[in-house]
């Protein structure tokens, strides 16, 4: 077992007094990164960079010398798993994912397989892997995955969407499907995230992204007791919870049997604080397009979010991904902002 230099993370996930929040960033591997752009420049695509394990973790790596944050989050995608059960996606560049096949009727389901994952994403451990080995314990490796209501939205969609109108019908029209579907996507998930555990993941997040577009009783039905079986069947390392825009499902989250709640930047810190309750580490939650603004700008409303957060039990972050066209200097600087704040 590796000794990590910086285990700040990991102690705050699990609740430890720190000497002050740790920082990393949702989407910190990436275009906002001249050494992603240019290494993605000589590739086919997205794909091809998710799929070939040492540039995947070479793409790691990146943000923890360019931005000094104190986490690595493994590059990947959180459609491998709808491809692994049998559901093949594609990558357009400036539109998104897409899927030629969707998911329409009882067959289809069953189709869908949960056997061999690990092995169909045997290159996703490789490449936590080599970071590991890369990263020489400088800090801790998350892994992820997507909630199983996001990616049942994007198997019966077939692409992003507004309004989810599909995904969102078919509950109301066939549940028991839906419930068929989702749980076989969490089947998959479990085995997933426990073959990156194995591997060499420190801590894992699941990614709720479109928790948002259900009410509060179709979440707590669909999406938030198929989370909860994955946060249940996870004890070897902490894990966070991120659901994003669904604020009337705070209380829940409070509830849920994880270390980590994230919250997106719409989540008022103090009233989120008393709906999820003290027991949780929370993540969050600076608006990404404060990023926009002057380095004195930044500096300020970050020590704001971390003066609200208060002391312990806070993972500093951003509310949702950084945007592709940030300077990399700034959110350079929101991270230098985060390390000199000192509890």
């Amino acid at each position: 077992m590796q000794t990590l230099q910086n285990d700040l993370l990991l102690r705050t996930a699990r609740g430890e007094q720190t000497e002050r929040a740790p920082v990393w960033t949702m989407r910190q591997a990436g275009r906002i990164l001249p050494e992603y752009r240019a290494l993605r420049a000589k590739l086919s695509g997205f794909i091809e960079l998710v799929t070939t394990p040492h540039l995947a973790a070479e793409v790691t790596i990146q943000p923890v010398d360019r931005l000094g944050v104190d986490a690595a989050i493994i590059f990947s995608d959180i459609l491998v798993i709808p491809e692994a059960m049998g559901l093949p996606y594609e990558m357009v560049e400036k539109v998104g994912p897409r899927f030629p096949q969707t998911i329409k009727t009882e067959s289809d389901v069953k189709k869908m397989t949960t056997d061999g994952i690990e092995e169909k994403l045997s290159y996703v451990m490789e490449a936590i892997s080599i970071t590991k080995k890369e990263l020489n314990g400088r800090v801790p490796l998350i892994g992820f995955a997507g909630a199983p209501f996001t990616l049942f939205c994007y198997m019966i969609e077939g692409k992003g969407s507004k309004t989810f109108s599909k995904p969102r019908s078919l509950l109301y029209e066939n549940p028991k499907l839906a419930h068929q579907l989702l749980q076989k996507i969490t089947d998959s998930t479990i085995i997933y995230l426990k073959a990156q555990i194995k591997a060499g993941a420190d801590i894992v997040q699941v990614f709720d992204s479109w928790a948002g577009v259900l009410g509060l009783e179709q979440y707590r039905e669909f999406s938030l007791k198929y989370t909860q079986q994955i946060v249940d069947a996870i004890d070897e390392v902490p894990t966070i919870v991120f659901g994003k825009d669904q604020h009337a499902a705070r209380a829940d989250f409070g509830k849920l049997n994880c270390n980590v709640v994230g919250m997106d930047w719409t989540m008022p810190i103090e009233e989120s604080r008393k709906l999820i309750g003290n027991d949780k580490v929370l993540q969050g939650n600076l608006d990404p397009c404060v990023l926009y603004g002057s380095y004195d700008l930044i500096e300020s409303e970050t020590k704001k979010m971390l003066s609200s957060f208060g002391k312990g039990k806070h993972i500093a972050n951003l509310g949702h991904g950084v945007y592709p066209d940030l300077d990399f200097h700034k959110v350079k600087h929101f991270i230098d902002t985060v390390k000199a704040w000192k509890y």
